[in-house]
């Protein structure tokens, strides 16, 4: 098992970058690909952005070319780095652990592992 903390979201102006991080517990960190996810009011969960065991990299192509994953397996811990942001982008962002990067990107429901979330606002 793993439990997973996100933190690093707060209030920023548009065109302004912020990183996300997501801490895992446990040893088993490295043995599972990381995704993370966004939702926004009245809109349903979405997928951001993959990382995959060995460091493969997969994103919606909404924020492709703008967000960058990364993974840090020493420190248990994934982060979204995110620049040029816009005011869509505003949303509670939540980490997630699955077994593959296919898993991750295909129906969230399977996945079993999942943050508490961190608000993204951003004002333009």
């Amino acid at each position: 098992q793993v439990q997973l903390v996100e933190s690093g979201g707060r209030l920023v102006q548009s065109g302004e970058s912020l990183r996300l991080s997501c801490a895992g517990s446990g040893r088993t960190f490295r043995v599972y690909a990381m995704g993370w996810f966004r939702q926004a009011p009245g809109k349903e969960r979405e997928f951001v952005a993959c990382i995959s065991q060995s460091g493969g990299t997969y994103y919606a192509s909404s924020v492709k070319e703008r967000f960058a994953i990364s993974r840090d397996n020493a420190k248990s811990t994934v982060y979204l780095q995110m620049d040029s942001l816009k005011p869509e982008d505003t949303a509670v962002y939540y980490c997630a652990a699955g077994l593959t990067a296919a898993r991750v990107m295909g129906d969230m429901k399977t996945l079993a592992y999942w943050g508490q979330g961190t608000q993204v606002t951003v004002s333009s």
